[in-house]
C-alpha cells in the first residue's frame, strides 16, 4: 500500500472541482487611553500593558495584549454571559437573538481594571473579561495556535523518521495515545505497532479515538479478493490515489474511481472540469508524492482521508484486510482532551 501527500495544487483546484478514512501597543486620536495602577499591582507583567479603545459608530475597537480586535456591537450584546442571558451550567443561551435590535449600540462604556462594562439602552450591563475577549474575538482566533500540520513528500517524511506507537502503550498509557495522535495530526498518517492480527483488536484500537462509523460495509469491513462486492478494492488489481466513500453524502474525499455520470453542467463546463482533473492527476502521480508502504500483520495504518490520499499495487497471492471509518469530530476531540489543539 502507499500513500500520496495532497499537494497544495488541490487545494487550489477545489473551487475549479467544486466537490470531493481515521503579538505592539498603539496610540491614535481620539482613543481613551487607560492606564490603570490597579492593574499594575495586582497583574502581570503582560496584563499591565495599556488598553486603548475606540467606540465608533457601528462597533467597538479594543487593543488589549498585542491585539487590535474590533466587535460588532450585535454581537457584544448578543455573546453577553450574564445569568439571564446566559446558562453556565448548560453553555447555552438564554438570550433570544432574535430580539437584538440590530442598531443597537451601548449607552456607556467603561474598564474597571480588566473587566469592560457595556451598559445598554434598556439599562442592562454586560462585562467582559479583557483577556476572554481576545480569546474569542476574530483577531484572536486568527492568532491561536493549533496543532501544526506539515505539507510533506517521501522525502520529508522518511528524513523526520516518524515513530510507531506500540499497541499496548496505545492502549494503556496516555502518553502512547498523544504521541500517535500528535503524529497523526502532523503527517496525517500515523501507525501502531505489535497489534494481534484479529478483527477484535483492530476494532478495540480504533474504539480507543473515537466511535465507529457505522455504513453500509457494516461496522467493520474484512474483506479480501473473491469480489464479493461489486468494488475493485475486493479484487487483485491496482487501485489508483483516492479516498474513501465520495459517494456519502458526507464523502471522506476525492475518489476517480466512484464518479458518477457528469450530468449536472453544461458542456463547456465540463471541458473546464477535465482540464482540472488532467492537472491534479499529473500532480497526484508525481513519485516524490508518494509513500510506499508495505503493511504486514500486526502493523496498522491510521490515514486521514482529508488529507492524504491512499491506494495499492496489484498483486499475488491471498491478502486478508480488516478497517473501518472512524468519526473526524471524535478524533479530533480525543486529542483535544489530552491538551492538543486540534
Amino acid at each position: 500500500m502507499w500513500c500520496h501527500r495532497l499537494p497544495h495544487l488541490q487545494r487550489q483546484l477545489w473551487h475549479l472541482l467544486k466537490g470531493g478514512i481515521v503579538c505592539q501597543n498603539f496610540q491614535q486620536p481620539n482613543f481613551k487611553s487607560l492606564f490603570s495602577l490597579t492593574i499594575h499591582r495586582h497583574h502581570t507583567a503582560s496584563k499591565s500593558l495599556n488598553c486603548v479603545w475606540q467606540q465608533h459608530e457601528d462597533h467597538f475597537e479594543l487593543q488589549y495584549a498585542n491585539t487590535v480586535m474590533r466587535f460588532d456591537y450585535v454581537w457584544l450584546r448578543d455573546h453577553c454571559r450574564s445569568a439571564s442571558c446566559y446558562n453556565s451550567k448548560t453553555h447555552q443561551r438564554s438570550l433570544d437573538t432574535a430580539s437584538v435590535d440590530l442598531c443597537i449600540k451601548p449607552k456607556t462604556i467603561r474598564l474597571d481594571e480588566t473587566t469592560l462594562f457595556f451598559t445598554w439602552p434598556d439599562g442592562h450591563v454586560t462585562r467582559y473579561d479583557l483577556d476572554w475577549l481576545v480569546k474569542n474575538s476574530y483577531e484572536g482566533q486568527k492568532q491561536k495556535v493549533i496543532q501544526p500540520r506539515i505539507l510533506w513528500n517521501a522525502e520529508v517524511y522518511q528524513q523526520a523518521q516518524v515513530p510507531s506507537v506500540d499497541f499496548q502503550s496505545f492502549l494503556e498509557t496516555k502518553e502512547g495515545l498523544k504521541m500517535f495522535l500528535q503524529n497523526f495530526l502532523l503527517y496525517g498518517i500515523a501507525f501502531v505497532e505489535n497489534v494481534p492480527p484479529t478483527q477484535e483488536h483492530t476494532e478495540k484500537l480504533a474504539e480507543r479515538i473515537s466511535l465507529i462509523r457505522e455504513t453500509i460495509y457494516g461496522r467493520m469491513w474484512y474483506f479480501t479478493s473473491d469480489f464479493s462486492r461489486g468494488d475493485t478494492a475486493y479484487t487483485k488489481l491496482a487501485l489508483d490515489r483516492h479516498t474513501d466513500t465520495t459517494y456519502f453524502q458526507e464523502p471522506c474525499g476525492y475518489n476517480n474511481y466512484d464518479r458518477a455520470v457528469i450530468n449536472t453542467a453544461p458542456y463547456d463546463v465540463v471541458h473546464r472540469w477535465y482540464t482540472a482533473h488532467r492537472t491534479l492527476t499529473v500532480e497526484l502521480r508525481r513519485p516524490e508524492n508518494e509513500l510506499w508502504v508495505k503493511l504486514k500483520p500486526g502493523r496498522v495504518l491510521f490515514i486521514d482521508n482529508w488529507r492524504i490520499l491512499h491506494g495499492r499495487e496489484s498483486f499475488t497471492g491471498y491478502r486478508q484486510l480488516c478497517g473501518c471509518y472512524l468519526t473526524r469530530d471524535d478524533v479530533l476531540n480525543t486529542a483535544r482532551l489530552l491538551g492538543l489543539q486540534a
